[in-house]
């Protein structure tokens, strides 16, 4: 049995996650998403989705990275009006 790096539960069903090189054991998709998910820029919030990057930082959302002060990220692109 493999042991989680996040809460240290011994499992016989245990996963391994690699980013950047770095590989890390889980025993559940939430002891994962708690330790390898980017952390919003502005609000803290673990990201599982794409979201968005301006300069520096990775936002969960375009009003996150609006209040940090990148005014032209949206979280839709815009529409044109059909002609």
């Amino acid at each position: 049995m493999a042991t989680c790096d996040m809460c240290g539960n011994e499992y016989d069903k245990t996963f391994t996650v690699t980013r950047s090189g770095e590989t890390r054991t889980f025993d559940s998709f939430e002891c994962a998403i708690h330790m390898m998910a980017p952390a919003c820029a502005h609000c803290g919030c673990r990201i599982l989705g794409h979201g968005v990057e301006g300069g520096e930082g990775i936002y969960c959302c375009a009003n996150c990275a609006r209040e940090a002060g990148h005014n032209d990220l949206v979280d839709r692109a815009r529409q044109t009006p059909s002609g």
